[in-house]
């Protein structure tokens, strides 16, 4: 197999150039600028949200809605504990602690029972945080009304899901606010970026004030409170653009290998799909599960075998409450992140995987498996 695979490469095009280069052309190379201004627009009515702030990162998202949320010191915030790390340094930005909560296996999100024993033992809880892991939506059926009846915000880090949905309602339209990435490896990307949404026209005011500096109206500088350099640029946001538009094509073309992936792991004992059940999935990424004692093998000695072939692949991500930088944290736990950890594996998922490649890569996996 020739030149690396990777799990979810930048899928950019002559589409993403023509909107870049005219972007450059027309002198709006500044950090504000008409791109600026549509995507945040184009993004809003995508994801069904009054309004949303174009910012330098997801996790500056996810800080922001914390703080427009009343999150700060002498408070805590209910977590997943498997999730990326920005989610929980987010919450450490506002001089918060995290709460790590454990997942539900099937999906790999937040045990909403758990977060219901949380919110009802604790009486400093300012937001619960769900994550909707590799494009997954979290039942937001049966959280939301848990936080509403408790008076708890909840900020949705949809970070991995664009263009996932829950029952008919789009990633990012849940919660108080929702936090969007469009980093390099996202199903749509910017480069490095990201989108805060909200329906609360107020709290977006204040974030786009914070992510300027929180600089003043006034003809020279004049900064009242502490604020932060996290707006997107005019020149990335003309690249989310154009990788906007495609983005329905790019989330068929991950489903369509994801489907692959099902087929050939049917019937194979101890093996499934992460998710397997969700229908609104948008296939950021594809996990199998791998029980070594029914399989016969574990997740990472496929991982070894595409690892010799030039592919990439990796494991879920290492629960929080077993990172050294979140030692002592507070948890709730059944063992199920610990599990999904030593058993999970992601395997590549971009939509801009060629044909050539898939079939490679699928015999790869296959070649594996008849070995066993």
């Amino acid at each position: 197999m020739s030149g690396r695979i990777h799990l979810s490469a930048p899928d950019i095009g002559p589409l993403e150039e023509s909107y870049v280069v005219r972007a450059l052309r027309s002198g709006w190379a500044a950090p504000a600028g008409p791109d600026l201004d549509a995507f945040e627009r184009e993004i809003s009515e995508r994801t069904g949200r009054r309004a949303a702030v174009a910012l330098s990162s997801g996790t500056a998202a996810l800080h922001l809605a914390l703080l427009a949320a009343g999150v700060g010191p002498d408070t805590v915030v209910v977590v997943p504990t498997l999730t990326f790390v920005a989610t929980a340094n987010a919450v450490r930005y506002t001089g918060a602690e995290p709460v790590f909560v454990d997942c539900d296996p099937q999906t790999g999100n937040i045990d909403v029972a758990l977060v219901e024993q949380v919110l009802a033992g604790r009486r400093r809880v300012a937001a619960v945080v769900p994550v909707d892991m590799f494009g997954c939506c979290v039942d937001y059926s049966a959280l939301l009304p848990l936080c509403a009846a408790v008076s708890v915000p909840v900020v949705e880090d949809a970070a991995e899901s664009l263009g996932a949905s829950h029952q008919g309602r789009p990633a990012g339209s849940f919660g108080l606010a929702a936090a969007l990435s469009f980093n390099g490896n996202k199903i749509i990307t910017t480069s490095g970026g990201g989108m805060l949404l909200s329906d609360d026209l107020d709290l977006v005011r204040r974030c786009r004030y914070l992510a300027s500096q929180a600089r003043q109206p006034a003809h020279h500088y004049e900064h009242t409170e502490t604020g932060y350099n996290y707006r997107l640029s005019n020149l990335l946001a003309a690249l989310g653009r154009a990788q906007l538009r495609r983005l329905d094509e790019m989330i068929a073309r991950r489903r369509r290998l994801r489907d692959r992936y099902a087929k050939i792991f049917a019937g194979i004992p101890g093996v499934r799909l992460l998710a397997d059940a969700d229908p609104g999935a948008n296939s950021w990424l594809t996990v199998i599960v791998v029980d070594p004692e029914e399989a016969g093998w574990r997740a990472r000695d496929l991982a070894d075998h595409l690892g010799r072939a030039n592919v990439e692949t990796r494991p879920v991500w290492k629960p929080m409450h077993l990172q050294p930088a979140f030692h002592g944290s507070s948890a709730v736990l059944t063992g199920n992140a610990e599990r999904l950890f030593a058993q999970g594996l992601t395997l590549p998922s971009g939509s801009c995987l060629t044909d050539a490649q898939v079939d490679q890569l699928t015999a790869r996996i296959e070649n594996f498996l008849d070995g066993r």
